[in-house]
């Protein structure tokens, strides 16, 4: 019989603010800042914004456009970079304390930990080890931190989203009899991991509000609405999880994938968007070749200004696996000339190459330039050596300088953001 278990779900609290507010050792439940950067206008995302602008009411992920004049606050650009090393210095802390077999990396600012062995070893309840923690990063990092302790993963989670914060040291405990005291009429339901908007309407239209609708539910109804994902859904609905950390680590998915996308600075033209999409292949294509993969296939997303028409795109199956730039350029701009809209503003771009695996599957036609594309990838592999050791814009080629491209300045960004 698996022996009970106790899962953290630890989450650092508005991390990139709070991060801004740590280099300039500030109080950021004291400090009214947000993080974005002013140079994109008045209309500039914020990224985050510290516990000081939640109390004033300013929600995260606003405008700056949006935050009510009379407040006084700062504005801290995004610094990438920073915020990886920060989050590498946390996980760092955890392994003071902590294998890494137990640590599951969740995002950049969360992780679950699977608690149970450590208990015992440091004589602490689950509370008082959760607390430790936390405490810890904020005495060494400088960055508040909040968390939710469950008996699996699934409640871990829930305890962080919704109980702890009503709780006033910032932890959350639940287990699978407490989840049904406390939370089963809890709405609205999309505040429960895994329910989007979506899902939540499709629940409605059956007149299921919250978790409890949801279990008691037949389950009948549920399979035919949502097919195989209402087992899940049932469980959740429980408080029941089977997947452990050990699962997730040994999971290997069947297939692969590869994508990117951009927000570009301000309305791009036709050409203009061509110009940044062969960029953005190049970049993939690179990509693809250090990690001695290749892609059978190949998706262009195109979208327009605000208030336009809508999003277009299509995919396309190659006949070739490769991951040779002239070929993949090809695919990918075939898409976008037969599927984008003349005309209209372009505002955003992605692409994606699928049914990636190892390169040692790679074949050709018979019509093939097999020397043509082996003389092509030495080359590649060549700037790939040379762009690693002297930086991303040591190699550039002629697209790169045209009027609209972006990768020269996406060189000194990470996520689209200010490094």
């Amino acid at each position: 019989m698996q022996k009970d278990r106790t899962y953290f779900c630890i989450d650092m609290k508005c991390f990139y603010a709070s991060v801004e507010c740590a280099e300039r050792a500030l109080d950021p439940f004291e400090t009214p800042l947000v993080v974005a950067d002013e140079t994109r206008g008045k209309n500039a995302l914020c990224l985050a914004v510290s516990p000081k602008m939640k109390a004033l009411g300013v929600k995260n992920r606003c405008r700056l456009s949006e935050i009510p004049k009379h407040i006084d606050y700062l504005i801290a650009k995004p610094h990438m970079r920073r915020y990886i090393d920060y989050a590498a210095r946390i996980y760092g802390l955890y392994l003071k304390y902590i294998d890494k077999s137990d640590i599951h990396v969740y995002s950049i600012d969360e992780s679950f930990i699977d608690a149970t062995d450590y208990l015992k070893l440091y004589r602490k309840s689950p509370k008082e080890l959760a607390l430790f923690l936390i405490r810890e990063i904020a005495r060494e990092i400088g960055v508040p931190a909040t968390a939710g302790v469950g008996s699996n993963l699934y409640l871990a989670k829930i305890a962080l989203d919704i109980t702890a914060k009503h709780s006033r040291d910032h932890i959350g405990i639940l287990e699978e009899e407490s989840y049904r005291k406390t939370l089963w009429e809890h709405r609205p339901i999309t505040d429960f991991w895994g329910i989007a908007a979506g899902t939540a309407r499709r629940l409605s239209h059956y007149g299921l509000y919250d978790m409890k609708s949801v279990a008691l539910a037949p389950q009948e109804l549920l399979y035919k609405a949502f097919g195989i994902n209402a087992e899940l859904l049932i469980d959740h609905a429980w408080g029941r999880e089977s997947c452990t950390i050990a699962d997730i680590k040994a999971y290997k998915g069947k297939s692969r994938s590869l994508s990117s996308s951009q927000i570009l600075p301000k309305d791009y033209d036709l050409a203009a968007a061509r110009l940044v999409l062969s960029e953005m292949t190049l970049a993939l294509s690179e990509r693809l070749i250090k990690q001695k993969a290749i892609a059978k296939s190949v998706s262009v997303f195109v979208g327009y200004s605000f208030g336009t028409i809508p999003s277009t795109g299509g995919a396309l199956s190659m006949r070739e696996a490769t991951a040779v730039f002239s070929v993949l350029r090809t695919y990918t701009q075939k898409i976008f000339d037969e599927t984008t809209m003349p005309g209209v503003p372009i505002r955003r771009l992605g692409i994606s190459f699928g049914d990636v695996q190892d390169e040692t599957h790679e074949g050709y036609d018979l019509f093939t330039d097999t020397e043509k594309i082996e003389k092509e990838k030495r080359l590649e592999k060549t700037v790939i050596e040379i762009k690693e050791k002297m930086g991303k814009n040591a190699v550039l080629r002629a697209m790169d300088l045209e009027d609209g491209a972006t990768t020269i300045e996406r060189n000194g960004m990470i996520g689209g953001h200010n490094a």
